[in-house]
């Protein structure tokens, strides 16, 4: 049985990588996104004022950074973040490609960048979109539905089967990759039209080069300038964002752990929010008609409906005025604390 299975924890003689480096790798880089967005949460939730605006566009913030990121180690060597990290590069599947530091050729370059920096922001997104539906269904929220609303919700109903879909597929991709029917583990690569080799000595040692900058010529134009400083700057920021990640990889697990459902009961005393001070005199205060002001919605300023508390806040709303504020800014409107749908509780008097 040890003879038969030793293949599987060694490089094949082509210079494929093993199953246990691609899972490796694989697993890197979808460490990293679900660590920065709890450390974004944590900051957003003891500074909403300051820090909220970067948890509501974490999303779009994480994806420029990351294609900036990625458009570097693929331009640079000929791999994305995390399969340089582990020695690896890609090659066009129909040859053993060039040098790692000359980049990928521009169609296979294009093609890995939208589908390593891309492809997981569309799926974070239609996931959250598919959460929302979800949530309006349980809350009974019943809004206008047009044609295109219509197509909308059927196509995120068939998401959860199109996902699945797509993971048999991956899997029997690495099934295959195992046991050497296929050069490529994974379907993204089959798209890319790529696959994994390991990097070379000459590949480390053409990579461990530094070429000199070349001089700024007098008769280049200011555009030729302007593109090769905006090179440049790119090219800065994309370096420091991997030496922060190959710094930061070896507290991953640390803030795996730090934020596990093992540890949550210490996480939430340590990072709730504060109690947002009651309003002085409020059973006193009444409007021009005569109302008690703690009977007023502060959304709509009218006698609250279906009364409904953000369990962020502690504040009481109209249902619908406070579901359609949290939907649209993910807040509550007079604390600003960040606030998701399921934060909405309903309050039920006994004389209702």
């Amino acid at each position: 049985m040890a003879e038969r299975g030793a293949h599987l924890t060694t490089a094949p003689a082509d210079d494929r990588p093993s199953i246990f480096e691609v899972l490796a790798q694989d697993s890197l880089m979808g460490a990293v996104r679900p660590a920065l967005q709890h450390a974004v949460k944590v900051l957003a939730e003891s500074n909403p004022a300051r820090y909220g605006l970067l948890w509501q566009w974490f999303d779009e913030i994480y994806t420029t950074l990351d294609l900036l990121l990625q458009h570097h180690f693929l331009s640079r060597t000929s791999a994305s973040f995390s399969e340089n990290f582990y020695s690896l590069k890609r090659v066009v599947t129909s040859g053993r490609g060039r040098p790692a530091h000359l980049g990928l050729l521009r169609k296979q370059h294009w093609r890995s960048l939208l589908l390593l920096a891309l492809v997981p922001y569309l799926r974070a997104k239609l996931e959250k979109i598919l959460a929302r539906l979800r949530d309006e269904d349980d809350f009974s929220i019943q809004l206008p539905q047009s044609p295109w609303h219509r197509m909308y919700r059927a196509f995120l109903a068939a998401y959860p089967f199109v996902s699945m879909a797509w993971e048999g597929w991956v899997f029997c991709q690495q099934l295959l990759y195992v046991f050497g029917r296929t050069s490529r583990h994974s379907p993204l690569l089959w798209l890319a039209g790529v696959r994994l080799v390991h990097l070379t000595a000459q590949d480390i040692r053409n990579m461990d080069l530094k070429p000199s900058a070349p001089s700024s010529a007098p008769s280049q134009s200011v555009g030729q300038r302007l593109q090769r400083l905006l090179s440049t700057a790119v090219g800065g920021v994309a370096l420091s964002l991997s030496s922060s990640l190959s710094l930061g990889v070896f507290f991953l697990q640390f803030l795996e752990w730090w934020y596990s459902s093992e540890n949550q009961s210490t996480i939430k005393s340590l990072t709730s929010l504060p109690t947002p001070p009651p309003p002085l005199h409020l059973d006193q205060l009444q409007d021009q008609t005569g109302l008690a002001v703690n009977n007023i919605c502060p959304l709509c300023h009218k006698v609250r409906a279906n009364d409904t508390a953000l369990a962020t806040s502690g504040y009481v709303f109209c249902y619908r005025c406070v579901y359609m504020y949290v939907k649209a800014h993910q807040q509550c409107p007079l604390t600003g604390y960040p606030t998701e749908l399921q934060h909405l509780i309903k309050i039920y008097s006994p004389e209702g």
